[in-house]
């Protein structure tokens, strides 16, 4: 019996050679969160999604756009105006995913007071 090729099989998360985990790393790492999240609320330019989006460098947005970008997910609109622009926005792929993290996202910001009590009580443990 042959075979079939990673792309030939249905994904198994749980494989290591299994190509959706790269596709779940760029979706839940903490940028590619965080600007799903962003895309999720509107279309932004470059700068004002860097804004949006505080703390992260030009390039990790560069790069995380990039791959949501090859994933399907972020469209990149350019402009063939002077100075340039580039909009970005989410693909229905995209729009799917981000509702997916923003749930996520949002349910660990209900839960911080939760998870403080929890490391303050760990934290205080004698070892």
């Amino acid at each position: 019996m042959e075979e079939l090729s990673l792309l030939d099989r249905v994904g198994d998360i749980n494989d290591r050679n299994c190509p959706s985990r790269g596709v779940l790393e760029h979706v839940t790492s903490r940028w590619g969160v965080l600007v799903l999240v962003a895309l999720l609320e509107r279309g932004y330019r470059f700068s004002e999604l860097r804004r949006r989006v505080a703390g992260v460098s030009e390039k990790m947005l560069a790069q995380t756009l990039q791959a949501l970008e090859r994933d399907g997910f972020v469209r990149r609109e350019a402009h063939p105006v002077i100075p340039p622009r580039v909009d970005y926005s989410l693909t229905p792929s995209g729009i799917e995913a981000a509702e997916l993290v923003s749930n996520l996202a949002h349910w660990v910001e209900r839960q911080m007071p939760e998870v403080n009590a929890a490391r303050a009580e760990y934290d205080g443990r004698e070892r």
